[in-house]
């Protein structure tokens, strides 16, 4: 099933977003519907909350006194330590029951509100963050609520910042203003990318980006890590290393809007061990893709054993984040290869340059194809050449700077 987990700085509107998501046809698993569940009445996690704060947090008819518990539970650090201690277990053993019991073809939305401070973020297929500057947060605590100001200023700086939660975002959704705009922006979501993200996930379909050039994003690296995570958490201890490499990896270097990552692995068995794993968190093998280019080619004086040349390679099933996962051999020419020219590149501006002018020489070659495998090959063909001469005078500049990987 296609997993997004969906969370907010108290007071963001995360309610909003999930309401609209389920009236879609998203099950929904809600961290503070279990919360209250697992401290009813009777329970075993009430009883512990009452050792650890005292009768106080109790109402007279020994349910819990949310407010008092948080204004005991938010003081300081060591009293937040407590009541994490006694409900995540409970939360997360519920939820882990609620995930099982989802159909395969679902789309599961999971409501989270302090998934980043758990750094929860790589489990999921994707990450939607619902924002609304502070100053709303506050209004909304305190008007629409009923909380303390001092409370709410409170809750709000012990969980997450904006910047923390950009980090993880892979779907920011501004909820400063009306409701029914971030209810049209959630529609556009579920219609363009969950929908899709899930049946590419089921069917394991790769997406592709068309190949023509983009100005260079600055979002891209942050993009590219927050893959890496998820890689390293479907990889495991079979990961060597994982990088962004590619031109995407590169400041200033136009490129298809496709994310290029090597995770580098000790042999290709370990690579195929990888297929079911990277599968299930969205990124497909693509079979037809075995190894890459030698270089330099026979042509062009090359002798390298095209053996040494095999990788695997996986790409993405989300419609919204176009990216190619290349499973290389730690050592061989062709993981090092990646390194190197990332590398070579980040610091020639002379060579970026001419690079830049190939790139667009190959654009220009793809334009009339209209399959996309026969575009992105004879976008691949143009480049072939100038990789052949590149290939040494990278390993030059290596020599010359005393660069290693």
């Amino acid at each position: 099933m296609l997993r997004m987990g969906l969370t907010g700085g108290i007071g963001a509107g995360k309610s909003t977003v999930a309401k609209e998501l389920v009236e879609l046809g998203a099950v929904l698993v809600d961290a503070d519907v279990i919360a209250r569940e697992i401290v009813a009445p009777g329970s075993e996690g009430l009883a512990e909350l009452v050792d650890a704060f005292g009768d106080g947090i109790l109402l007279p008819d020994g349910s819990l006194n949310r407010p008092t518990l948080a204004e005991k539970a938010f003081a300081n650090d060591d009293a937040r330590a407590v009541l994490n201690a006694i409900t995540h277990p409970r939360v997360g053993r519920r939820t882990a029951e609620l995930v099982e019991a989802a159909a395969d073809d679902a789309i599961l939305v999971q409501d989270i509100p302090l998934l980043v401070e758990g750094s929860m973020a790589p489990a999921f297929h994707l990450v939607a963050v619902v924002h609304a500057g502070e100053q709303e947060r506050l209004r909304r605590l305190v008007d629409l609520r009923g909380m303390p100001e001092s409370d709410a200023k409170a809750r709000i700086r012990a969980q997450a910042t904006e910047e923390q939660r950009r980090e993880v975002a892979d779907v920011w959704l501004d909820n400063t203003g009306e409701p029914a705009a971030v209810v049209e922006v959630v529609r556009r979501l579920w219609e363009e990318r969950l929908v899709p993200f899930e049946q590419n996930l089921r069917t394991r379909t790769v997406v592709h980006a068309e190949p023509v050039l983009v100005a260079a994003q600055s979002q891209w690296d942050q993009q590219a890590q927050r893959l890496v995570a998820r890689l390293a958490l479907a990889c495991g201890g079979h990961a060597v290393r994982i990088d962004h490499v590619g031109s995407t990896a590169v400041p200033g270097l136009d490129a298809v809007d496709m994310l290029d990552l090597q995770v580098t692995v000790a042999d290709l068995a370990a690579a195929d061990a990888l297929a079911e794993p990277l599968a299930a968190a969205g990124f497909p093998r693509i079979e037809q893709i075995d190894h890459d280019t030698p270089k330099p080619s026979y042509g062009a004086g090359g002798e390298t054993d095209p053996a040494v040349w095999s990788m695997r390679l996986h790409g993405s099933a989300d419609p919204g984040r176009p990216a190619r996962v290349a499973l290389r051999v730690d050592g061989w020419p062709g993981q090092q290869f990646s390194l190197v020219l990332r590398d070579w590149l980040r610091d020639d501006a002379e060579a970026l340059q001419e690079y830049a002018e190939v790139k667009r020489a190959a654009v220009r070659s793809a334009a009339d194809e209209t399959d996309p495998l026969r575009a992105a090959s004879s976008y691949r063909d143009v480049k072939e050449p100038w990789f052949d001469r590149a290939y040494h005078r990278a390993w030059d500049w290596a020599g010359s700077t005393g660069w290693s990987i």
